[in-house]
This record gives C-alpha cells, structure tokens and sequence, in this order.
C-alpha cells in the first residue's frame, strides 16, 4: 500500500503547524480524522514520522526526511493542476503573489486589465515579503510572483516587467537645500540620520540602503510598515525617504504636504519582474506579462507628470 496524497498534505500541514489541532484546521477536518490519517501514514512507511509531546509534535529523524520529500511530492501535483488549469492560455484560477511595495499601487490596475482579458478568471492574490512569497512559489501554492530584482533561485524565470526609479521625498523646506543643485543629488550624499525606510525584511529598505551605500554608515532609522506610513512621516517633516516612482500618484494625493525630487542621473532605480518556476505549459505567461507590463507603464507616465 502507498501512501496517498491527502496523507501526506495532512503531515506537511502537522509539520508545518506544530500541532494536531491546529494542522486539522488547515486542512478543513476533524482532529480525530487527521490524527488516524498520520498514523496510518507511519504504518505504510514503518517509521515513527513525529514525536507526540504535551504540547505538540516535534518530527523525528525520518518526519523531516519525510517532510522534505513530501514537500516536493505536493509541489509536482500543484504544478501538475496548474498546467491543467492554464493550459489553455491566461483562463481559469490564477494565483499571484505581490511584494507589499507594489501591491498597493500596481494590483488595481492590473486586476481591471486582468478583468477584462477574461471576466471569468478566478484571481487569487497573496501580499508578502519576497522569501515568502519564493516560498510559495517553491511549494506550488502560487502560479507567479511581481518582485523586485535579484532573487535568489536559479529554477525561476523571470520577465522583467518596468524599470522603478526611486525619487527622494521630503518637505519642501527638506528638499530646498537642494534647489537650484538638483545635478548634485545623489543617494550616497543623503545623511543616514535624516533618512527613514521600511522595517528590515523588506526588499525595498534593502534596495535603498545599497543604493545609497549606507550599510554599515551611520544610524537609519528602519520601522515604517509600509510606502503609505513612510509618506506621511515625512510630508509632515519626519526625515527624508526614498519612494518608488509607481507609489507616486497614489502617495502624493493621500499626502499632499509631500515633495518630491529626483535624483541625478543616472537615477537609482529597481526592475521588477514576473517570476515563475520552470517547467510546464507556460501560455498564460505571455499575457499576463503584458497585461502587468501595460499596468505598470501607465503608473510611471503618471508618476513623471507628478514628477518630471
């Protein structure tokens, strides 16, 4: 007898959760049931996959040979019911995921476009950092990822989709030591006590602290838990920060006490891109790029009218 796939989600869930209870929830049944399941799980195998503590599970030796298996097992019959769901091109259920600095300003765009491509497409978007959103996309649990560029993974495929470039932002008092100088305003000449940036983890906080070369230079302040937070702490005289020019429109009307400047060339900036695993039918790629691509053009024409 082999084992069967729902035996195996349910020990990726128990591995996962650290617990009976709270595996049963993930995966919609009863404890009883999932517990019968795992151990009929360790009767196929003839192995002792976890240990049964007070409070909790810890795996044994063979759980965690186990679980990496398992894990690669779901992953193959995810992508298996992906190719089987997009094979036909950009239809059916579509599983996104989207770095936090994008999401907020390039998903409305791109779901109105994604709408009209095909009113019955079924899209599931998930908001993370960029490790976990690789993760899922690893596992299966998404079709595609919009990150910023480099990630690690040498398996992805990735379609650049626009160049970001990042302005500085500010009060207009702030930005006036600059006026008149603008040639001479470059990332590396920004204090390091007047800048603010996302809490560590964030890709972008990443980006700005190379950008500028202040890793290891001084004290920046890291906190903010999003663009929107950072832009209403310094339009209200809070420091300084930099801000991806697709947050532009959205950022610049919520605060209208922001002031903007850019960079001389040339002007730090990210590219983001569409990543997805290699392999598979890969039809639904192609529009989806475009699609994301039109999105993201219109927001960098509105971002250059707000500023030139």
């Amino acid at each position: 007898m082999n084992p069967s796939l729902k035996q195996l989600r349910y020990f990726v869930a128990l591995a996962e959760t650290g617990g009976f209870g709270r595996a049963a929830e993930t995966v919609f049944v009863s404890q009883p049931a999932l517990s019968q399941q795992i151990k009929e799980l360790e009767t196929i195998l003839g192995v002792d996959l976890v240990e049964r503590l007070p409070r909790g599970i810890r795996l044994t030796r063979a759980g965690r040979e186990v679980l990496g298996r398992a894990r690669r097992i779901m992953a193959e019959v995810a992508d298996l019911e992906r190719a089987a769901r997009l094979s036909r091109g950009l239809t059916g259920r579509l599983r996104l995921g989207v770095i936090p600095t994008v999401a907020p300003y390039l998903l409305p765009l791109a779901l109105t476009r994604l709408r009209a491509h095909d009113l019955t497409l079924d899209i599931r978007v998930r908001e993370a950092q960029t490790d976990a959103l690789l993760e899922d996309l690893e596992a299966g649990r998404v079709d595609a990822v919009v990150a910023a560029l480099p990630v690690p993974g040498a398996d992805l495929l990735a379609e650049t989709l626009i160049e970001d470039r990042f302005v500085l932002a500010g009060t207009a008092s702030r930005l006036s030591h600059w006026a008149g100088s603008a040639e001479a305003l470059r990332p590396t000449t920004l204090a390091p006590d007047q800048l603010l940036l996302l809490d560590e983890g964030h890709c972008l906080a990443d980006q700005a602290l190379e950008v500028c070369g202040l890793r290891g230079r001084g004290r920046v302040d890291l906190g903010a838990s999003s663009l929107a937070t950072l832009s209403g702490l310094v339009a209200e005289g809070f420091g300084l920060t930099l801000l991806p020019e697709i947050a532009l429109r959205a950022e610049t009307a919520a605060a209208p006490g922001l002031a903007l400047m850019r960079f001389a060339a040339p002007e730090p900036a990210r590219t983001l891109a569409l990543l997805r695993r290699r392999g598979g039918d890969d039809a639904w790629a192609a529009p989806l790029v475009a699609l994301l691509r039109d999105a993201g053009a219109e927001l960098l024409v509105s971002a250059r009218a707000v500023c030139p």
